[in-house]
């Protein structure tokens, strides 16, 4: 890819972009909430509003910040002080910039808590403890107060160590093997589960459609909400992503490249869990219960559960890690562009901030409350901040320069609609729902 360079180096091809881009976006709201959801609200006609939404914010949601990230050539803080600049605002910018990024870094505390009990039960199914007691109890010890800190500890320190390394040889490198085994081994998942006796309920429960719940507000706004936590369109993580992007790559090609990806790994963990709960007649609730309780039990009813076990949270390993490893860097590259930081300083501090501040708020209750505040409030507040500052404060004409940059032809005119009167109304309206629903992502 050619083009201006960061100093954190750029992305060495299109591809590897997408695939860092969609280890961003498949995260645990995929697994845990997604094939829930999927069929609670309508099964195949939840689908509808689903892919309208996941349409929408990947070919515009996700090309705004790209864009202003490769246009800027700078993560977030540079960024926003980059759109209040063109209109003699330029300290205003780089002030409202450290919002959406504190959104990145309470993200990242929370789910590296979570990705630590992740692992903690990834070797409990590799030693067969996870087997031996009560899933229900396990998880309990695991998500009690400094119950999972070694655990906790190695996941932070992991992400740290490939993100020391730089953008080409830790961001690139490691979603390029972590995202086609994600896929990979939920499809070995999927396939197991295909040949239970009773899968066949947890097929209709996905797919059946309800054409009913079409009637319904909460299928749309579940669907929302589902859509736009899924691409991780925070107002910060996929600017810095952005900023290592060359000017030959074709944005909106890749925007809507990432949310087919993201949309088939929500649908593949779907094909994966639901088959095998209803197999064994176990409740389908959301949440980290699914994954923590409900399926552990699945697995030690399953002929050679143990082996799809270990499959199973592997995989949870890899999505979790390239999308914490993209909060992560929205957080690096602005201290070392803000405050002249060398990289190593700026990793070493983001990590040892999520790590100590988790530390505190390890137990189930603590860390909820914790996701809770900052998805409902922070990170759609920070959304609407970013989809504000790029097509009104710089203005859609500009970041249209950009955009068409590498597109080979013109923006058609319904882009530019769509950004301005149709995505950023939804933005403010994810984030008043959020409030109103308590949680819609």
């Amino acid at each position: 890819m050619n083009g201006k360079n960061h100093k954190n180096g750029n992305f060495s091809s299109t591809i590897g972009f997408i695939i860092a881009c969609v280890g961003s976006a498949v995260g645990l709201g995929n697994i845990w909430m997604f094939p829930y959801r999927l069929g609670e609200y309508g099964g195949a006609a939840f689908l509808i509003p689903y892919l309208l939404f996941v349409f929408l914010f990947g070919w515009v949601g996700l090309s705004a910040e790209f864009a202003i990230g490769r246009r800027a050539g700078t993560g977030t803080v540079g960024a926003y002080r980059y759109c209040f600049a063109s209109r003699g605002k330029e300290k205003a910018g780089k002030v409202l910039g450290w919002f959406p990024l504190l959104g990145s870094l309470g993200i990242a505390i929370g789910y590296s808590i979570v990705l630590g009990w992740v692992l903690r039960t990834l070797f409990g199914a590799v030693w067969g403890t996870l087997f031996e007691a009560d899933p229900a109890a396990f998880f309990a010890e695991a998500a009690g107060a400094f119950g999972s800190v070694p655990w906790h500890l190695l996941i932070v320190a992991g992400v740290t160590v490939i993100l020391v390394t730089g953008v080409t040889k830790g961001i690139e490198k490691a979603s390029k093997v972590m995202m086609p085994l994600f896929f990979v081994l939920f499809v070995v998942v999927a396939v197991r589960v295909a040949f239970l006796p009773g899968a066949s309920e947890g097929y209709e429960f996905l797919f059946v459609p309800k054409w009913e719940k079409l009637l319904q507000a909460d299928t749309w706004v579940m669907a929302m909400g589902q859509a736009f936590f899924s691409l991780s369109i925070t107002g910060s993580g996929m600017i810095v992503y952005g900023a290592y992007l060359g000017e030959d790559a074709d944005i909106p090609k890749a925007s809507v490249r990432t949310a087919v990806f993201d949309t088939l790994a929500a649908l593949l963990s779907g094909l994966a869990i639901m088959p095998a709960v209803f197999a064994f007649g176990i409740d389908a609730g959301s949440g980290p219960s699914l994954i923590f309780v409900t399926l552990p039990e699945v697995f030690r009813q399953m002929p050679g559960g143990r082996l799809i076990a270990v499959f199973f949270f592997i995989s949870v390993i890899f999505a979790g890690v390239t999308s914490l490893i993209n909060m992560f860097e929205a957080v690096i590259e602005s201290w070392q562009t803000q405050f002249g930081a060398s990289r190593k300083k700026a990793a070493l501090l983001c990590g040892g901030i999520t790590f100590l501040a988790g530390l505190f708020l390890e137990k189930e209750s603590s860390a909820g409350a914790w996701l809770d505040m900052v998805s409902i409030g922070i990170v759609p507040a920070g959304a609407v901040l970013g989809a504000v500052s790029v097509y009104y404060v710089l203005g859609y004409p500009k970041i249209r320069e950009e955009l068409e940059k590498g597109h080979g032809k013109k923006l058609n005119r319904a882009f530019g609609i769509a950004a301005k009167y149709v995505y950023v109304p939804v933005t403010v309206l994810v984030l008043v729902l959020g409030f109103l629903y308590g949680g819609i992502g």
